[in-house]
């Protein structure tokens, strides 16, 4: 179970699973699955749903059901990855954990589930810029011999939770808004100056040919959701969606001038990248 930090809404899930050759399931909060459609698409990109006492108690139980999937998936050596602190909230800090990681966990290992736990810790350099600097850490995995289980339920959830804490507290950077100077310290990647030649015009390029896609998406996101901890999440999953149609219809424009159509799959995309290697990171 990969046990992380949660700062940035489903970027963070997505992020995580790209490490990982076999598939990672993911807990995520149970009131997204308002109708039979979500809740189709969201199991077919192995999500399961996790609900809180603010969405409802009636609700609760479906939890049970969830950790039954959970603990199936361990049975088949698979990985779930599970925010420990419960809620997303943009910011370089680690809050305090909740409790379903540990009740997770020792259930798995009531039914002789040879679970390990990975304390894992996601840090961005900014929130609401495309192409940010992320840092991925992890720390030593934890087994069942690693937790307390003599005094209680109670006492070993606070000591698993106390243990995992200690775990991610080094792995999680902790700044304020106002840190700029320490955030560039830990964030900042030298880019060469030959790299800054060699791209520069590719670069331009790139920043022209796309302002108008990413100003459209920006502002619908921001009126959407500006003031979520969703923001940089829904950003990247409506350009991830719209950019290969934003492609088709450059392409489409090239081939009706009597242009070179195919060069556009190739030259956008590259120009793209130049710019995100030379943007301001902080």
């Amino acid at each position: 179970m990969i046990a992380a930090n949660h700062p940035n809404s489903f970027l963070d899930a997505v992020i995580i699973a790209t490490l990982f050759k076999r598939p990672v399931y993911s807990l995520t909060r149970g009131d997204v699955y308002s109708t039979p459609l979500k809740s189709k698409i969201l199991h077919a990109l192995k999500m399961f749903p996790v609900f809180r006492m603010s969405e409802g108690v009636e609700n609760m139980d479906q939890n049970y059901e969830t950790f039954e999937k959970c603990k199936e998936v361990f049975k088949n050596n698979g990985i779930v990855l599970i925010f420990s602190e419960g809620l997303c909230i943009n910011e370089w800090h680690l809050r305090p954990l909740k409790k379903g990681t540990a009740r997770l966990a020792i259930s798995s290992w009531e039914e002789n589930i040879p679970l390990k736990i990975l304390p894992t810790s996601i840090n961005y350099s900014v929130f609401k810029s495309f192409g940010k600097n992320v840092i991925l850490s992890f720390g030593d995995p934890m087994y069942e011999e690693d937790i307390d289980h003599t005094n209680g339920y109670g006492k070993t959830i606070s000591d698993f939770n106390e243990k995992l804490a200690k775990r991610l507290q080094p792995l999680t950077v902790e700044l304020t808004k106002e840190d700029k100077e320490a955030r560039k310290s830990i964030f900042y990647r030298h880019q060469s100056f030959i790299k800054r030649i060699l791209l520069a015009i590719p670069a331009l390029i790139g920043y022209v040919l796309h302002a108008p896609l990413y100003i459209i998406v920006k502002n619908f996101t921001e009126r959407k959701a500006g003031q979520s901890g969703h923001f940089d999440s829904i950003m990247v999953a409506i350009l991830f969606v719209a950019y290969p149609f934003f492609l088709l219809l450059s392409a489409l424009l090239i081939w009706v001038i009597g242009g070179p159509w195919w060069l556009v799959f190739l030259i956008l995309p590259f120009c793209a990248w130049s710019y995100v290697q030379l943007k301001k990171q902080i």
